[in-house]
């Protein structure tokens, strides 16, 4: 069971991230992704971004919590969601992009390297990811779950196995330069 599942640790993460949102990642992103692609959102917890993404992309929403996967149902009934484990990704779909915010940093380096080899055969061809991190050089245990911070170049020499790095940048979320992001193209 994730931790998510717990109801309470779910509602609990709703009510810290309450003001937080991908929009301005998605602008970003929205510069390099047709209107009306397929779009697979990785840990998409409450659906705050998926509600965005759903302005101009075929949106999946998915999660390994099914706690937050039911809960969007409720309010979104004809909502495409999945079940389903950032890193082992077990649908057959394929998707023109996979995005995620805050959400691979739970994985370990083995984990993150298998996850991002997954992502590429969930891909269309010239399909792309587009995923933000913490940025630092700490694992942390917070709220019974873990986080591994990363720094840019980690990231993009673990996604180069299967991606042609297209930008990577600093952003800053809660604090000055806290954050990156990474959008890269299935080689």
């Amino acid at each position: 069971m994730s931790f998510y599942d717990d109801p309470k640790n779910a509602e609990d993460y709703v009510k810290l991230a309450k003001g937080y949102d991908g929009a301005a990642l998605i602008e970003i992103l929205k510069s390099h992704l047709t209107d009306g692609s397929s779009l697979l959102e990785l840990g998409m917890g409450p659906g705050v971004d998926l509600d965005i993404l759903a302005k101009n992309y075929r949106v999946t929403g998915s999660d390994n919590a099914a706690y937050f996967v039911e809960r969007y149902k409720k309010h979104h009934p004809d909502a495409d969601l999945l079940i389903l484990d950032a890193v082992e990704l077990g649908t057959d779909r394929q998707f023109d992009c996979i995005y995620s915010n805050k959400v691979l940093h739970h994985l370990g380096d083995q984990a993150l390297d298998l996850s991002f080899k997954n992502q590429a055969a969930r891909l269309s061809d010239q399909g792309i990811i587009f995923h933000s991190f913490w940025l630092g050089d700490e694992t942390m245990e917070m709220h019974g779950t873990t986080f591994h911070y990363r720094q840019i170049a980690d990231v993009t020499e673990r996604l180069a196995k299967n991606f042609q790095l297209i930008d990577a940048q600093q952003y800053s979320e809660m604090d000055d330069g806290d954050s990156f992001w990474v959008l890269a193209k299935k080689r």
